[in-house]
């Protein structure tokens, strides 16, 4: 395995990691809200019944199964495909720390005009990897006419 692709694969799992994190403060978080009587009504069927708080932790793990199944995908692709290159791994920890930093945001101030930019920064990433792939296939059908 190259440095870049080991770099590829370690962005991955720090992605799983934050992903596990953001699941167990949301769970945490519930059960507070719960033990705390700060549930209101029947939470099964909405989720309006929770606090604000719980709300936000809540909808910034969901937010985790969003684009970074893109992520996860784009990461097998180019090892799979060889096309694990070093800008493709600085890319990765780009969107990996776009999405930490968008958790920050998302549940302190979520201040959306700052937490939009965090996204579009990640989203960028996305977009460059796209066409990293796109690129690298494209160059490996030119080079086998």
């Amino acid at each position: 395995m190259t440095v870049a692709a080991a770099a590829i694969v370690l962005a991955m799992v720090a992605q799983m990691v934050w992903t596990y994190l953001t699941m167990w403060r949301s769970a945490k978080a519930r059960f507070r809200a719960f033990r705390d009587k700060r549930v209101k009504g029947n939470v099964k069927l909405s989720q309006e019944g929770w606090p604000d708080d719980v709300r936000a932790l809540s909808n910034n793990m969901n937010n985790q199964f969003e684009t970074p199944t893109l992520f996860y995908a784009l990461g097998i692709l180019a090892l799979v495909l060889n096309a694990a290159t070093v800008l493709f791994a600085v890319l990765a920890w780009v969107y990996v720390a776009s999405r930490v930093a968008h958790t920050v945001v998302h549940t302190t101030t979520n201040f959306v005009p700052h937490r939009f930019r965090i996204f579009l920064v990640g989203y960028a990433a996305l977009i460059a990897m796209t066409a990293l792939i796109a690129f690298h296939t494209l160059a490996a059908l030119g080079a086998a006419a």
